[in-house]
């Protein structure tokens, strides 16, 4: 059974499968947040790939990993964060600089920091990998 949050929900599973030397992952509430955050992760290189399927209970994803996410989580609360701040936050949730990924949701869709910050652009954060 899932909680309250499908992307808490999706970060955790993965985690959790990676930690245990799974190959894929289902994660069971689709939804655009959680395919956006996907997509980031596939972009970075910490997943292999990923593919909806309609199940007819508002689908799901299955996520093929490869054993590159050390850790994932989601950041409660969403902390607002300007270009200037990223620094900042990748202190409190990366273990060192340049390792590891901040995912932002912007006014221009869901990014990586280093994306967010090429294109000049602030926002909230709402998970991390590395």
């Amino acid at each position: 059974m899932t909680g309250k949050d499908p992307l808490a929900d999706a970060l955790s599973g993965l985690d959790n499968s990676e930690s245990v030397g799974h190959l894929t992952y289902t994660v069971s509430t689709a939804s655009n947040m959680v395919g956006s955050v996907l997509e980031v992760l596939y972009d970075r290189g910490y997943i292999d790939g990923f593919e909806y399927v309609e199940d007819g209970q508002g689908g799901t994803f299955e996520v093929e990993l490869k054993g590159a996410i050390n850790e994932c989580g989601p950041v409660k609360p969403r902390y607002s964060a300007g270009v200037d701040d990223f620094e900042k936050w990748e202190k409190r949730f990366l273990p060192a600089r340049d390792y590891g990924t901040l995912v932002v949701t912007t006014s221009r869709g869901i990014m990586s920091h280093y994306d967010a910050r090429e294109q000049g652009v602030g926002g909230q954060v709402i998970a991390y990998v590395y």
